[in-house]
Formats: structure tokens, sequence, C-alpha cells
């Protein structure tokens, strides 16, 4: 898959939520790998920003993930919505990414 690159903050917004709607049950994706497909390899940070005012249950923001895996600090629901499809969560709070990771092709 491929995304075109957007210029302006509003359509970057757009295409990082088309990406994230498209995460299938029971895989994550990394900020990062968002960022990249997106356009902007560099803006993980900027990704998690635009992630925090997602609108609420309109997308699946629980399947996106660190590049460790790590779980988002404040987001409590994260780890029940993650195991309801089937993750597993190790006991240091993150998704094992080799067994989990969407790989986009």
């Amino acid at each position: 898959m491929h995304w075109v690159k957007k210029t302006s903050e509003e359509s970057l917004r757009e295409t990082v939520y088309e990406i994230v709607a498209q995460i299938p049950s029971g895989r994550v994706l990394t900020y990062g790998a968002i960022a990249r497909l997106a356009g902007y390899p560099n803006h993980s940070r900027l990704v998690g920003r635009i992630m925090r005012g997602a609108p609420d249950g309109q997308l699946p923001c629980h399947r996106v993930v660190s590049a460790s895996g790590r779980l988002a600090p404040h987001f409590p629901a994260q780890a029940t919505l993650l195991m309801s499809e089937g993750i597993e969560i190790t006991k240091t709070g993150k998704v094992p990414l080799k067994q989990y990771l969407w790989q986009i092709e």
C-alpha cells in the first residue's frame, strides 16, 4: 500500500486516520510506521499528537503502539481492547511486535 504525501496539517491528519482505520483486528502498527506510510518518515511524535486528538470510538486507536510495542501511557483501556482481539500483552506492558505487527506489503 502507498499513501501520497499531503501538504497541509489537516490532510496529514486525514491520511493518518485513513491508515489507522485499515489496521486489521488482531494486529498493531507503530507511530513510526504510520508516519512513514503517510510520507513523513521522521514524524512519529506528530502522529502521536494527531492520535491524541482522534475522535473517540471512530478509529481503532488502540491498535497503535510505540516502536518498542509499549502502550500509550494515558489510554488505560488500550490493553483491554487489544486483549479482546487476541493480542498478548507482556508483563512489562508491551505488545510483542514480532507476533502482532501488521506487515503491510
